[in-house]
């Protein structure tokens, strides 16, 4: 009944529209879910033209143009993609040509689509895109209005809210509605690190990998990605929200204070950034006796490289080499089922009003 009724509001609109009249599609309300971006490869280029789109981005690097183009062109990205390229090639999909990211972000979007069209049926469209690279924001979003989508919800993958990240996502989603005649109207999904669903995906993720062990590790590390100091003093949110989602995980599985331990990553550049720093911290760790950690990154979506070749590789050389025994590391969410679920807990509460 409800495929028909739509069929007969179609054919009724073509039928008042004069024969010249542009083709209009089907209404449909498109769900588009984002990502921080990667390379279409490993190789020198295609590294340079990623860093450059993501190191431009003001949201990201906050100083002046006039102060920072300069260093980015003439010092970083004569020697910055190359080393970037042999990161990402350590952990590239082969098979697929492609990074890790790409891979996973498709696979959540296909099972968030399979859940909202048994919910919903044809009326609503899911893809993706990235802030960086491709497919781009602009692309995706024209795509779906050319598909009959009046109306978008904008899922921004990032736990917890940060200008560099969730802010810069939604800036580019109303760059491209700039350009546009036709505007769909859209709907942005606000940072959800204090969802129970999340917290919940979090401790069974934990659950399962210290299940698997043949003993438990003296401490688990929730290490998030780094933010310049100066961020959080400007009141950027995002320490606040790692501190919570360390603690929410923490009470959910039921642990003492001290036993979850949070610290940040991916530190760049000369400035202070958020501490105690990952790298650092695992090998105090390791001094102070404790030889076999886990370690998380609650603040990434999706495995990538800054969880499979920084944290596996370069932070589980620092542990080992300041006499760490043991490190286990717990991979991201991904397209778990835990992790689906919490997405279209969140997704029918935005589409709500718009699909029946």
């Amino acid at each position: 009944m409800r495929d028909l009724m739509k069929d007969e509001a179609a054919l009724d609109r073509l039928a008042h529209a004069p024969g010249d009249h542009p083709r209009i599609p089907a209404r449909k309300t498109g769900v588009l879910i984002v990502n921080l971006g990667t390379p279409n490869g490993t190789d020198y280029w295609n590294m340079r033209r990623y860093l450059k789109e993501f190191l431009s981005d003001q949201r990201v690097i906050e100083a002046p143009k006039w102060l920072w183009q300069p260093i980015l062109n003439l010092v970083i990205l004569t020697t910055r993609p190359q080393k970037s390229g042999e990161a990402y090639a350590s952990i590239w999909n082969r098979e697929k040509d492609e990074s890790p990211l790409r891979t996973i972000t498709r696979a959540q979007t296909e099972k968030v689509a399979a859940r909202l069209h048994a919910a919903y049926g044809d009326q609503v469209i899911v893809d993706f895109c990235m802030r960086y690279g491709d497919p781009s924001t602009p692309s995706k979003i024209q795509e779906l209005q050319e598909k009959g989508c009046d109306r978008i919800v904008f899922f921004p993958l990032y736990p917890q809210y940060s200008a560099t990240t969730t802010a810069t996502a939604n800036d580019q989603a109303f760059r491209a509605l700039m350009k546009m005649r036709w505007q769909p109207a859209l709907r942005t999904v606000a940072a959800y690190n204090d969802h129970p669903l999340y917290a919940e995906a979090l401790a069974q993720s934990v659950e399962r990998a210290y299940a698997a062990m043949d003993r438990r590790p003296d401490v688990l590390v929730a290490s998030y990605h780094g933010l310049p100091k100066d961020y959080l003093d400007k009141g950027d949110p995002y320490h606040c929200a790692c501190h919570k989602t360390t603690r929410l995980l923490r009470e959910r599985l039921g642990w003492e204070k001290g036993e979850v331990l949070t610290t940040f990553q991916s530190r760049f550049g000369p400035k202070q950034w958020l501490q105690p720093y990952t790298v650092e911290h695992v090998a105090e760790l390791a001094k102070a006796g404790k030889k076999h950690i886990a370690i998380m990154a609650p603040g990434f979506s999706a495995d990538c490289v800054e969880t499979l070749e920084e944290i596996n590789e370069e932070i589980k050389e620092a542990f080992e080499e300041a006499g760490g025994e043991r490190f286990d590391y717990i991979p991201c969410l991904n397209d778990d089922e835990a992790h689906i679920d919490m997405m279209e807990a969140i997704l029918k509460v935005e589409l709500s009003g718009w699909v029946a």
